[in-house]
């Protein structure tokens, strides 16, 4: 992390923002309800035409989220009720930690808000918090590395959003994967993430869709996973959170466990061979209704951190000052551009100092920590 006097630590605490994690209840949508909201992001892409990728689309700052994607990202693992991520470890073989990753992964997702993204993190920004044992640090590239005091898990991934425009909708593909170490089981397992859909026409709406594996190689075990909506009448009714499944032998493809229910609520575990039936999931444990963290350590905190880098514009945005929003975030977007120039004129390459990054022959990112453990952080999520 970057180098910094006793008076930017100051600072920076002074400016830090946190808002409540995205969940069942309440949290943060709760908290936006503009009017007039359809019609505002219809107009946003009146001139945008279909296929059209919206990587570096830049939205006002009224279409914000008070948070930036590394927090979206990081609050997925640090953001929970019940601890399924703890799980992984402790199952008695290696079917029952499969399935323990598979809950895990149904727990990241989180019910998006219609008409709000977060902001697109700039280069050299980092996020870093501690859940009980649990320590996670991000950096710009979106990639992640978390540790527990116990070495009992680590997570690595590098992922990145690329959104699309389709006339009547947007999706968003979720490139990279994600990993879950179980170093004391010698087992890595590679998780997908389900696509973000974005509905305008003919009912809008925001949902989780497409397939997802959870493959441990290791173990010759995975599972097939679908996020779909249950059938609907020209685009109008259905459920937009049901989820479906398998988990199978990755050598013969022999279904061990039917998945099914929906990610919001229950998702059940049959198994094939007995017909029981048992939970695998329940949402209102997980995500039912979660803390926002708090900062407990102000002089650790950085100037990279999102909650520093982006405190001034989430304080507008909270309190609905749409002009010193949209004011605060040009400030930070206008600061990235002129390091980045400056960076250009010196021939210099902007390189993260977490992890080292490469390209695959997919043109996917994919990443290594650059160190083994990840430190306590000065940002804390109940336990």
């Amino acid at each position: 992390m970057v180098d910094q006097s006793e008076g930017e630590a100051t600072t920076a605490a002074c400016t830090a923002v946190l808002t409540p994690p995205l969940s069942l209840e309440g949290g943060l949508a709760a908290e936006l309800r503009p009017a007039n909201l359809v019609q505002r992001v219809l107009s946003l892409f009146r001139n945008v035409s279909p296929g059209s990728d919206l990587s570096h689309f830049q939205l006002p700052a009224t279409f914000n989220l008070p948070k930036s994607q590394l927090q979206m990202y990081g609050e997925g693992v640090y953001c929970a009720g019940e601890d399924y991520l703890g799980r992984c470890s402790q199952g008695k073989d290696s079917l029952d930690r499969l399935t323990a990753v598979v809950a895990w992964s149904i727990s990241t997702t989180r019910p998006p808000i219609f008409g709000f993204a977060p902001y697109n993190p700039v280069l050299g920004e980092t996020h870093h918090v501690s859940k009980g044992s649990l320590n996670v640090l991000l950096e710009q590239f979106s990639a992640l590395h978390a540790t527990d005091d116990g070495g009992n898990i680590e997570l690595v991934w590098c992922q990145s959003p690329v959104p699309k425009f389709h006339g009547a909708s947007i999706e968003a593909t979720v490139r990279g994967k994600r990993q879950v170490r179980l170093p004391k089981h010698n087992e890595t397992y590679e998780v997908d993430c389900p696509n973000l859909l974005i509905r305008l026409l003919p009912s809008p709406s925001v949902e989780w869709s497409g397939d997802v594996r959870v493959v441990c190689g290791d173990s010759g075990l995975e599972a097939e996973l679908r996020f779909c909506r249950s059938r609907s009448f020209l685009g109008f009714g259905g459920d937009a959170r049901c989820v479906k499944g398998r988990v199978l032998r990755s050598a013969s493809q022999e279904t061990v466990y039917e998945i099914d229910g929906h990610w919001d609520r229950t998702v059940s575990l049959k198994d094939v061979s007995t017909g029981e039936v048992s939970v695998l999931y329940d949402a209102e444990r997980a995500i039912g209704n979660l803390s926002t963290p708090v900062v407990r350590d102000q002089q650790g905190l950085l100037p990279s951190e999102s909650v520093v880098v982006w405190g001034e514009v989430s304080d507008a945005l909270l309190k609905k000052d749409w002009e010193r929003a949209r004011q605060a975030k040009r400030r930070v977007e206008d600061t990235a551009r002129k390091l980045e120039k400056e960076r250009n004129e010196r021939g210099e390459v902007w390189m993260p100092k977490h992890f080292s990054l490469s390209q695959n022959k997919d043109g996917d990112w994919e990443c290594w920590p650059l160190e083994s453990s990840v430190p306590p952080a000065p940002i804390t999520a109940d336990s």
